[in-house]
């Protein structure tokens, strides 16, 4: 069998695995290809390139349509420097006194790791991970809004917790999204989740999106809304030249981090 062809069968069978299992581990296909892992990761690497799944740590997970919504603890494999890159920046954006609203995500958790611990905050958010996070902390007020519990997300969403949002206006909103377009707009997999975040937009005076690059350009199933209500963009370097410049043509200022 010649090196072209044995890198085709390797692949296919990591295809194969994709389809039954909807992710792989890198250890796992060296052991059953009888490879390096080095190889493995060069043939997910060039697998992303072709759209045809996401690396994560240690594997990758099957690039599914837009519809797709993945567990919290998947999502937090993806993109993991990129998202705590973006987390430190957007950080810079809160001053003591603020008043900021956080939703669900591995990104929005990133940003909470990073916030300084000397500011006096109070936080709306409806993540319980991100409560947990801050309520240690004697100098943040958090206020979540009641509702049912998307154990997806880890977060509360629904008719309740929408109509306890609209108690509260806030300067700031930290949004992560999984689709940024400056056609479509911003989306998410989960149709409440949207409707959440939608509600928290009106409610914020201004409107800062965390997204790395690779939610750039995608849509997911619901639409939360049109790029003209956001007011910053944070993302990593993997944003191209005409991507960015297609942001800052609607008005929304691009943060690389």
């Amino acid at each position: 069998m010649t090196k072209k062809n044995s890198t085709v069968e390797r692949r296919s069978i990591i295809i194969g695995d994709l389809e039954f299992n909807g992710k792989v581990d890198v250890r796992e296909l060296s052991a059953k290809l009888g490879v390096s892992e080095v190889t493995i990761r060069n043939d997910l690497a060039q697998l992303e390139k072709k759209n045809i799944l996401i690396r994560a740590r240690g594997g990758a997970l099957r690039m599914d349509p837009v519809g797709i919504d993945y567990h919290i603890s998947e999502k937090d494999k993806i993109n993991i420097k990129a998202k705590q890159s973006i987390g430190i920046a957007a950080a810079k954006f809160v001053g003591s006194g603020d008043t900021i609203m956080i939703d669900s995500g591995t990104t929005s958790m990133e940003f909470v790791r990073n916030l300084d611990s000397k500011l006096e905050l109070t936080v709306i958010t409806n993540a319980l991970n991100i409560a947990n996070q801050l309520h240690q902390n004697d100098n943040v007020q958090v206020i979540m809004p009641g509702g049912v519990l998307r154990k997806k997300s880890f977060s509360l969403i629904g008719t309740a917790a929408e109509k306890s949002l609209r108690n509260y206006f806030c300067d700031k909103l930290f949004l992560g999204v999984d689709g940024i377009d400056v056609e479509n707009g911003l989306s998410t997999p989960n149709i409440e989740e949207a409707h959440f975040n939608g509600t928290m937009i009106e409610m914020s005076h201004q409107i800062i999106v965390l997204a790395d690059s690779s939610k750039i350009g995608k849509r997911s199933l619901a639409f939360i809304g049109p790029i003209s209500k956001i007011d910053v963009l944070i993302t990593d370097a993997g944003i191209t030249n005409e991507q960015k410049a297609g942001f800052e043509n609607s008005g929304v200022k691009v943060i690389i981090a």
